[in-house]
């Protein structure tokens, strides 16, 4: 028995993959990848380094993760799935706090002036006020009338400054909301509470993580999504999405230097959505278009140094809120993984976001590990062994930022998406959000319960859904 209908992808990251293999799985379409890269995952895949698994920064599957998802990817990934305690820290005023946190190393190791700031300013706002009259909010508002000033100041606001390359008076509301999870002091206080025996929640300080790589999810949800019957074009780059006249869409792409087709009856994109707009004929409306480039996405270049011993530390992540500091996070993949061959090497990934064209950008592998190696000499943690080798990967489209207004730009392209048949965008890139893997995922599995047996597919579900999705946020 056919399929009731065809249905191509646009990208093999999680939310891609994780949709094709629901597709399949449950017969209610064929469908085709077109996946530019050479592999799936995206940005949470992985790569081979010297002999050890490597991912694309930091990542783990949060406990947070939907039930029938977590249980999906357990029949897919079995003992590879490793449950693994976090073990991470942050450097702050020059001592080192362990992150999670917890009460005891809160009390014994933050710096006194930082502790009697934050205490004093919590004393003060235990009943948070609402907004001035007349207040624009922000980023910065929001966080200092939940927070204080002594956090923000020490902690989220140099933070914010590197990893979205703005004030933080200049980034929206959203952001805080939709990014910092303890924002306001009794969320504080049940966060530190919930590292004590009797008040832990089920999974805290806790994750989930693949013994081959994080991008062994991706994987696991593309085998199965292959032995199903979906087909996956590797090297595929699209060229253009035409909206037939007479129903369902044409999609062009290019693959081993040939242009070719794919007509479909439905058209998913989990590629950056303004990629997206720009590609689609008839061409959007001006003002649709003028809107793609009013709203921008953060770059990143991870810096891979491979050292020749086994161990680096004992912590997985390290984070660097200091404006001093350029990276602003460090992991050692062996320690997600608990891998212990190669014995005589690992590798840290450090974390540098920056602009596309910066000076950053454009400096080579080399003079970039040497900045990395003399951070950590700064900090207080020098690497004293040979460095084997230094690798980098450049990300273009790491972060969507959210500047003040960009909400007006976003709601002109969506509004517009939202009236194009048979096109539907998900996904972190393709909704412009800042999610992790297993709410990417759960928009797949939300697009793929839309299409009825016959191959249409329920715009008002799909709104219900995307209404769900607004109240994400990430989990640190």
């Amino acid at each position: 028995m056919s399929a009731p209908c065809r249905v191509v992808i646009l990208g093999a990251g999680p939310s891609g993959a994780g949709a094709a293999q629901r597709l399949a799985k449950t017969g209610r379409a064929a469908v085709t990848v077109l996946e530019r890269a050479n592999q799936v995952g995206g940005l949470a895949g992985s790569f081979e380094l010297d002999g050890l698994h490597v991912d694309f920064g930091s990542h783990r599957l949060h406990p947070a993760c939907e039930p029938e998802i977590l249980a999906d990817i357990r029949a897919l990934l079995g003992d590879d799935l490793l449950d693994r305690p976090r073990h991470g820290r942050i450097h702050l005023r020059g001592r080192w706090i362990h992150f999670p946190l917890k009460p005891l190393d809160l009390v014994l190791r933050l710096p006194p002036a930082f502790a009697l700031g934050a205490a004093a300013d919590f004393a003060r706002k235990l009943r948070p006020p609402g907004p001035r009259d007349g207040e624009a909010e922000s980023f910065a508002s929001v966080l200092l009338r939940g927070l204080g000033n002594t956090i923000c100041r020490d902690f989220y606001f140099p933070y914010a400054r590197k990893i979205w390359g703005r004030a933080p008076e200049e980034l929206s509301a959203i952001q805080a909301r939709r990014r910092v999870k303890a924002g306001s002091p009794a969320k504080m206080a049940m966060k530190i509470l919930s590292a004590l025996p009797g008040f832990k929640p089920r999974g805290f300080g806790r994750f989930f993580y693949p013994r081959r790589g994080y991008g062994q999810i991706a994987q696991g949800y593309y085998e199965s999504a292959r032995d199903l019957g979906a087909q996956f074009l590797f090297g595929a780059s699209m060229e253009a999405v035409h909206v037939l006249p007479q129903g369902g869409c044409r999609v062009d792409y290019r693959l081993e230097g040939e242009e070719r087709s794919l007509e479909a009856d439905h058209v998913w994109s989990t590629i950056p959505i303004t990629l997206l707009v720009r590609s689609i004929r008839p061409a959007p409306p001006t003002d649709v278009l003028d809107a793609t480039r009013l709203i921008r996405y953060r770059g990143m270049i991870l810096v891979y140094l491979v050292l020749a011993q086994k161990r680096f530390t004992e912590f997985d992540a390290h984070y660097f809120p200091e404006a001093e500091v350029p990276i602003t996070r460090m992991s050692e993949p062996r320690n997600y993984s608990t891998a212990e061959e190669p014995g005589d090497r690992t590798v840290l990934c450090a974390e540098l976001p920056c602009s596309v064209g910066d000076d950053f950008w454009n400096k080579s592998d080399e003079a970039l590990g040497r900045m990395v190696q003399e951070a950590l000499a700064k900090l207080g943690i020098p690497i004293r062994t040979p460095v084997r080798q230094v690798v980098t990967r450049r990300l273009p489209q790491a972060y969507p930022i959210y500047e003040r207004g960009y909400e007006a730009h976003f709601e002109r392209i969506d509004h517009w998406l939202d009236g194009v048949p048979n096109v539907l965008t998900l996904g972190r890139q393709g909704l412009f959000a800042h999610d992790n893997t297993h709410h990417t995922l759960a928009m797949a599995y939300a697009a793929v319960s839309c299409i009825d047996e016959r191959g249409r597919f329920d715009r008002n579900r799909w709104a219900a859904h995307r209404k769900a999705f607004e109240a994400h946020v990430v989990e640190d």
